[in-house]
């Protein structure tokens, strides 16, 4: 073999190696890659059916129900303009309340409820996960878009 062949064998190898790097990083990623939706995210077909990902906004007022087991609870997370009910096997974190900011990781069953492997709640009185404040402030933005749009379209009264 020729001085030539083996320097190009030798680039042929290290690019080879660098491709299989990257691969294996981008893989790790992509399978690590946990998506942020709001409930009207979601009920606009935008959730993953193939992975898990987090639901969230704040738990509706009145909508928690502990199931008999003892250990199912029930509830419904809402970004004040469409809602998701959510159930979770588990122990839900101190700071758990309604009317509160929640983050719940799972998957969305075919019977359209969220089922949550993980409940994450607020940590102070001023603090809101930043997607679950993102999500909130464009569910308003849509609402009130809406509602303008429906006041345009209406005739003006004499």
């Amino acid at each position: 073999m020729t001085p030539r062949h083996t320097r190009m064998a030798l680039a042929a190898t290290v690019l080879a190696g660098g491709a299989l790097c990257v691969g294996l990083v981008v893989n790790a990623f992509n399978s690590n890659l946990v998506f942020f939706l709001s409930p009207s995210d979601v009920l606009a077909d935008q959730a993953p059916d193939d992975r898990p990902f987090r639901l969230g906004g704040l738990v509706q007022a009145g909508s928690v129900q502990r199931q008999p087991d003892g250990v199912t609870v029930r509830f419904v997370v809402t970004d004040n303009v469409n809602h998701m009910p959510v159930e979770y096997r588990g122990v839900l974190p101190d700071l758990f309340k309604e009317g509160k900011g929640v983050v719940a990781q799972g998957r969305l069953a075919h019977d359209g409820v969220f089922r949550a492997q993980e409940v994450l709640a607020k940590h102070d009185e001023n603090y809101m996960p930043p997607e679950a404040a993102d999500a909130l402030a464009r569910a308003q933005q849509q609402k009130l878009r809406a509602q303008a749009l429906a006041t345009e379209s209406l005739p003006a009264s004499r």
